[in-house]
């Protein structure tokens, strides 16, 4: 691997905005670190370090960073559909459905090839448990909490869905595109809490979300110029919303809370994601110098290849150590007191080794899939039929990323624990249960496949 990573590196055009890369490792790696400090096991259950300590809620103003990797998202994604667009066999002027089934398949592959890996694994791992009749203590936690961490990819998922729209919406509008998502926001916070609408809130997964996608164009094409405004903007605004308004100081969920900020989103969670994008780039030039160094380069390489891996098996990891210490008869301290603390550094120290074997044994999962021999003449050959194909294939591909994302949606809802007992969770209003959300899953992703093959369109290495 070393020797791929080092071709990989010296083979950067200079034209690569390298810095985004780091932002995409560094928001990944904040939330693993984040799930492993704020995790508080005790032999009865699983807790939150900040609603243990209070005090600690404030760094999540600092740690919360997801909104930094849906903005990453939204300039990769525009850099990544406007390179299609260029190469359609039909030319600049032909059909886009092609294009879209073509940049859904590419999106989705290197999002589902290691998240259904996983999923399947655990899947295994749960029925043989509760086959075996086991299921109750850390192992029911486990099987209930280790795939809570796919809401995200789900919520990625529908941004990869709704970017061709959206960049034709920036395309005309700039700035207004992102104000119309925001204040898409602010009327469904409204109707929440001041009209008290039931369920209105939940569409603000998609206008909050959608809105940071939104800022990640308008850096696409150089259009965030005030930074240091944007920042103190966001900042400013989340800290009047929190001091005077119904919203909660903790940019995180919290245990028994009425109010999250994050499930749903909350217009205090965008315009933390405002301050937070708009400090990433006062960054950005500093950042850019550290990054000509060979070496640091090479670092930033190599942890992109398996950082979708590490983030979905990180949970695994932490909840592998906290067994193996019951199981060794370690005693687990109180959350938050001084032998908990001094506890940590081992237990990270532990989960990252472990998370590092977790990577070795399925990060191949992450790699593209590489073109099979003679796809180069068969794309061209394929030009005529894929425009000629290409009327159905967008919306087969809409329906299969549409079918992707509700069960991986459930799937994180409903988890693996009670698999048996044919346990469920309620996704929009429509009982889920894991087999299910993994048939709709494999079902939507097969979709997408059918879609964007014979397109004529061949999408490279995601721009980025």
């Amino acid at each position: 691997m070393g020797s791929s990573v080092r071709e990989l590196a010296g083979a950067t055009p200079a034209t690569r905005d390298r810095y985004v890369d780091l932002l995409r490792v560094a928001s990944l790696g904040a939330v693993v670190l984040g799930h492993w400090l704020m995790a508080a096991v005790t032999p009865d259950g699983v807790g939150n370090l900040l609603a243990v300590v209070p005090a600690l809620q404030p760094l999540t103003w600092l740690l919360q960073v997801m909104p930094v990797f849906f903005f990453v998202g939204g300039f990769s994604h525009a850099l990544s559909y406007r390179s299609l667009l260029r190469k359609r066999p039909e030319g600049p002027e032909g059909p886009e459905d092609s294009v879209y089934s073509a940049f859904l398949r590419a999106r989705l592959q290197r999002l589902l090839r290691p998240t259904m890996v996983f999923v399947l694994v655990w899947g295994a791992a749960a029925l043989l448990v509760q086959l075996l009749g086991g299921g109750g203590g850390l192992t029911g936690v486990t099987l209930r909490m280790v795939t809570q961490p796919l809401w995200f990819i789900g919520i990625y998922l529908a941004m990869v869905a709704f970017t061709p729209p959206l960049l034709k919406l920036h395309e005309r509008y700039g700035w207004g595109a992102f104000a119309g998502l925001a204040g898409a926001a602010v009327a469904v916070d409204v109707l929440r809490f001041a009209a008290g609408v039931p369920y209105v809130e939940f569409l603000n997964f998609a206008f909050v979300w959608l809105a940071v996608h939104q800022l990640g164009f308008l850096r696409a094409d150089g259009r965030i110029r005030r930074p240091a405004l944007l920042a103190g903007a966001g900042l400013v605004t989340a800290g009047a919303l929190v001091a005077f308004g119904p919203y909660p100081l903790s940019m995180v969920g919290m245990p028994g809370e009425k109010v999250s900020n994050m499930a749903p989103p909350t217009l205090a969670l965008l315009a933390h994601g405002l301050w937070l994008v708009g400090a990433v780039e006062l960054l950005r030039a500093p950042a850019a110098r550290l990054l000509d160094r060979p070496r640091v380069w090479r670092t930033v390489v190599a942890a992109n290849g398996v950082a979708m891996t590490a983030f979905l098996w990180h949970l695994t990891a932490m909840f592998g150590v906290y067994g193996a210490m019951l199981a060794l008869d370690v005693e687990l301290p109180a959350p938050a007191s001084a032998a908990w603390w001094a506890q940590v550094p081992l237990r990270i120290a532990l989960a990252a080794a472990l998370t590092a074997g977790l990577v070795a044994a399925f990060r191949a999962f992450e790699r593209p899939v590489p073109a099979p021999p003679g796809a180069a003449g068969a794309a061209g050959a394929a030009g005529a039929a894929g425009a000629a194909g290409a009327t159905g294939a967008g919306p087969l591909a809409a329906l299969g990323a549409t079918l992707c994302l509700l069960g991986v949606l459930g799937l994180s809802m409903v988890g693996f624990g009670g698999l048996l007992d044919g346990r469920t969770a309620l996704l929009i209003a429509i009982p889920v249960s894991a087999p299910a959300a993994v048939a709709m899953t494999l079902g939507g992703w097969l979709l997408v496949e059918r879609a964007g093959r014979g397109t004529g369109v061949r999408a490279g290495r995601p721009a980025r």
